[in-house]
């Protein structure tokens, strides 16, 4: 790198940095609310928190860092511009693509690192946070039991508890649990404390009854077409539990859990393993992801050009180009939306995949062909005055 193309990388490269981690620290902090009410409310440790959180973040850096190295790359150059350091630059000899090249390098290096971050970071962290996720509501379901509050446990659980006593007794407990398709249970006791157990913590219960909602088949020798009833059962008892857990062991004694697009590396979602059993609606929705995955950090090179071909084209004023800064900004937004769209059309059917690479090359090219001064276009020239008195 010459001097000049330190100078102006050092500004992009300063500015990248405090910019992406100033953007991810708010969106952090706005996704992370969703978790303090377990710290404040529930008791789950607040080094817990700070890992659990944490694992989001490369997920937010591979999302705004091709955001962020377009607004650094406008921003320098149409400051460079608006100081005249563009036209000195001009003036010492210096073309499109040399004053470009120190933007072309840090999204470059943008690129490189959200490939890092896609092919190895995302999947890896998004693992361990549903990992985590899963243990607190299975193998820490006690924390998510809030006394007056009817309290989710999973999809198809939930535990009221009218008080908690000090001790940590509940008091006025009422448990629903259809975990078992087509028979519903519902508890009623008086008291009851969760404990620990083999398969996660369990609430043993006191003084209460179960109420459960069973199938009665037809009896014998009915017509055919006549469907079966239902009964409710009732058992009282003085002591009974309930595993609060829904764990699954499968052979080695793991549980077994069911991993999304998102956790899945690039091999295991172009050759998912045929043990999985993955329907067809998930097979598509991987190879959507692969893809995306492999396409999204060429948006790092694709917006940082639409940001040269905006700031070093045309004439900057100190008080004009608006219109132009405005194209630029919206031509970027527009590329998020139609990313946005492809990815989640590209998800349902896969013929839409190819438009997912037109969306992350075709900026790119464009900007290119704009900064390279639009050849093969034909330009239109002003006709010549004729000279004065000439005939």
């Amino acid at each position: 790198m010459t001097r000049l193309d330190r100078y102006i990388f050092r500004q992009l490269s300063v500015a990248l940095l405090a910019v992406t981690i100033g953007l991810a620290a708010l969106v952090w902090l706005t996704q992370s609310l969703r978790f303090i009410e377990l710290v404040l409310d529930r008791g789950l440790s607040f080094m817990v928190f700070i890992e659990l959180t944490g694992l989001l973040l490369p997920s937010f850096f591979a999302v705004i860092l091709p955001i962020t190295t377009f607004v650094v790359t406008l921003f320098v150059y149409v400051r460079l511009a608006a100081d005249r350091e563009l036209v000195v630059m001009r003036a010492a000899g210096l073309s499109q693509w040399r004053l470009a090249r120190p933007a072309m390098a840090l999204a470059g290096l943008a690129m490189i690192l959200c490939y890092v971050l896609n092919l190895w970071l995302v999947p890896a962290s998004q693992a361990a946070f549903r990992a985590w996720q899963y243990e607190i509501r299975n193998q820490l379901a006690a924390i998510l039991v809030q006394e007056g509050v009817f309290s989710s446990v999973g999809d198809d659980l939930t535990v009221y508890a009218r008080y908690r006593d000090p001790d940590g007794t509940l008091r006025g407990i009422l448990i629903h649990d259809a975990r078992e398709p087509g028979a519903p249970v519902t508890i009623l006791a008086e008291a009851g404390r969760i404990t620990p157990g083999p398969n996660g913590p369990r609430v043993t219960l006191e003084n209460g009854e179960r109420q459960q909602v069973e199938r009665v088949p037809p009896p014998a020798g009915a017509p055919p077409g006549t469907p079966a009833t239902t009964r409710l059962s009732v058992l009282s008892f003085s002591e009974n539990s309930v595993d609060l857990a829904r764990t699954t062991r499968g052979a080695g004694g793991e549980t077994d859990r069911y991993r999304n697009a998102q956790e899945r590396t690039i091999d295991e979602l172009l050759h998912p393993d045929p043990a999985d059993h993955v329907p067809e609606r998930d097979l598509r929705r991987f190879r959507a992801e692969a893809h995306q995955r492999l396409a999204s950090p060429l948006n790092a090179i694709g917006f940082g050009l639409v940001a040269l071909a905006t700031a070093l084209t045309g004439q900057f004023r100190r008080h004009g180009g608006g219109l132009r800064l405005f194209t630029g900004i919206m031509v970027v937004v527009a590329l998020l939306a139609i990313g946005l769209m492809t990815g989640n059309l590209a998800a349902r059917q896969n013929a839409v995949i190819p438009l997912i690479w037109v969306n992350a090359l075709a900026p790119g090219l464009v900007s290119a062909w704009v900064i390279g001064g639009m050849p093969g276009l034909p330009h239109l020239r002003r006709p010549r005055r004729p000279a004065a008195g000439a005939a």
